[in-house]
């Protein structure tokens, strides 16, 4: 099966109060939104769980698009940042550790068996489901 998966995250302050959501469209039509959020976290660990949430739903077999807004997720796959850190260590070139390491760590076991694309798209920009994941997101964090 092939998926079209939009994600997003938000938080209102940075850290402060977080939410996160997807949308997966399969191939045959159909979507499912999923969401969430937590009390106290960061705008890129949201948009890091939304595409780990959703890699979630998905089985190995299938195949996946991410569409972000996202800079940060979608260079550390596009442009071997991710790679260049498990190289290191998980340590920056400047000798800093990486953040959100669990969350990467997550995220490269489900991409290592999975087919995954990722995208990016301009947030904000009238791409309407990037805007009803944000919206979503948005709600959820503010729900806290």
């Amino acid at each position: 099966m092939n998926f079209k998966i939009y994600t997003d995250g938000s938080c209102l302050g940075n850290p402060g109060a977080g939410g996160y959501a997807a949308i997966l469209l399969r191939e045959d039509g159909q979507q499912e939104e999923i969401s969430g959020g937590e009390p106290f976290t960061t705008n890129n660990r949201m948009e890091m769980t939304a595409a780990i949430v959703a890699l979630k739903k998905i089985s190995a077999e299938d195949t996946a698009e991410i569409y972000t807004d996202s800079t940060y997720l979608r260079n550390a796959f596009t442009q071997n940042w991710l790679a260049n850190w498990k190289r290191r260590g998980w340590i920056l070139s400047n000798g800093k550790p990486v953040k959100n390491q669990d969350l990467w760590m997550e995220l490269d076991e489900l991409i290592s068996n999975r087919h995954v694309k990722f995208n990016w798209v301009k947030g904000h920009a009238g791409d309407s489901l990037n805007e009803r994941c944000d919206k979503i997101a948005r709600d959820v964090a503010g729900s806290f």
